[in-house]
């Protein structure tokens, strides 16, 4: 029996390990984090219904996902620097289109759905070894080495898998996402969480960006968007929560009191996420013994459809995976499906970052900032 081993324990990985077991295929799942509670798992996704919704039907895991979701969370509200608001999308009763769930709900979903013992924490892949044509060897970052006939890479952007067949690697855009938390809203930031409402609102000038996103648990995510070099936090000695809070208010001191409060009421220090890309096309030469998913296929700007491209992506895979005999054609039947779709995407996407900084907002309200880690 063929020995198939995924890296990544996330949303794609798990997604893929799920579909494979459905069907009878052994898998084992390998994960640097020390356990599934090692480190938050970031925001709140929306999966949609041609494409992530798919991948959760052939997990037999959709209604599941429906009964955890938050519909009202695909509500978007425009806003402008003033904190007035300019226009609003509410979802119609019933929709189901692109509902949200927090990524730690929908990483616990599919962990609860797999065999005891399928995921392997604190396994730091450090390098994929031996032939193309295989086995394969997975060196990890504790010594040990495990044999495999394939090795599925849903180790994210910097993947170590990806390595095996390419050296391309992501480059920085020149936006960065810097989070920050804010706990208890509706009681401790009352006038925020009115003026966000349940899903997305966002407010730009120009210039930069506030995106606030509504979480579960009464928490709310906002990303301060800019154009800003890489090391823009340590090249500007910025050294402290403070010093970073006294930069961001001078950048946005044309902004009203009210939305300057999603910068200095945040609870807890922010985190910096520069935002990189693959390039657009790129591809890798074929080798039967390995397989990408997600962000370690085609790094995307976080604009609503990484999660879901990567779900479909393990969809996609393991049932090729469970029809055929050989891994090889398994392997080049999906990547002739994935490969022209990621690009086509990535395409549509590339530069598009720049749009979430318009005065009129997002087209259509369409480009959310998701898929973060």
């Amino acid at each position: 029996m063929n020995r198939i081993s995924i890296v990544g324990a996330g949303p794609a990985g798990l997604t893929c390990a799920r579909i494979l077991q459905k069907h009878g295929v052994p898998v084992t799942v390998y994960d640097r984090d020390t356990g599934p509670d090692a480190r938050n798992q970031g925001g709140s996704l929306d999966l949609q219904a041609d494409n992530g919704q798919i991948a959760l039907r052939e997990a037999g895991l959709l209604e599941e996902f429906f009964a955890r979701s938050r519909p009202e969370g695909q509500e978007m509200r425009q806003i402008d620097p003033a904190g007035t608001v300019l226009g609003q999308m509410l979802p119609e009763e019933g929709d189901l289109f692109k509902p949200e769930i927090d990524r730690g709900d929908l990483r616990d979903l599919l962990l609860g759905s797999l065999e005891p013992g399928t995921v392997q924490w604190g396994r730091a892949l450090k390098a994929v070894g031996g032939p193309a044509e295989g086995p394969r060897q997975l060196h990890f970052a504790d010594g040990s080495t495990v044999e495999t006939d394939l090795v599925i890479g849903a180790d994210g952007a910097f993947s170590r898998v990806r390595r095996a067949v390419t050296d391309v690697m992501p480059q920085y855009t020149g936006y960065t996402f810097l989070e920050a938390w804010f706990q208890d809203v509706s009681k401790r930031h009352a006038e925020l969480d009115e003026l966000v409402g349940q899903g997305l609102a966002a407010a730009a000038d120009g210039e930069r960006a506030l995106f606030a996103q509504r979480n579960s648990g009464d928490q709310l995510r906002v990303y301060i968007i800019q154009r800003a070099p890489v090391d823009w936090i340590t090249a500007g000695g910025l050294r402290q929560t403070e010093d970073i809070r006294r930069h961001l208010l001078g950048e946005y001191a044309g902004w009203s009191p009210l939305m300057r409060r999603m910068i200095t009421d945040n609870d807890g220090p922010y985190v910096d996420r520069p935002i990189f890309a693959l390039p657009v096309p790129y591809t890798w030469v074929h080798q039967p013994t390995v397989a990408l998913l997600g962000d370690a296929a085609h790094v995307m700007p976080p604009l609503g459809v990484g999660v879901n491209l990567a779900m479909l992506d393990a969809s996609e895979l393991a049932l090729a995976l469970a029809g055929s005999e050989n891994i090889a054609d398994a392997v080049r039947a999906y990547e002739k499906t994935m490969i022209p779709r990621s690009e086509e995407t990535g395409t549509l996407l590339d530069g598009a970052v720049a749009g979430l900084l318009d005065v009129d907002g997002p087209p259509e309200f369409d480009d959310q900032p998701q898929d973060l880690a």
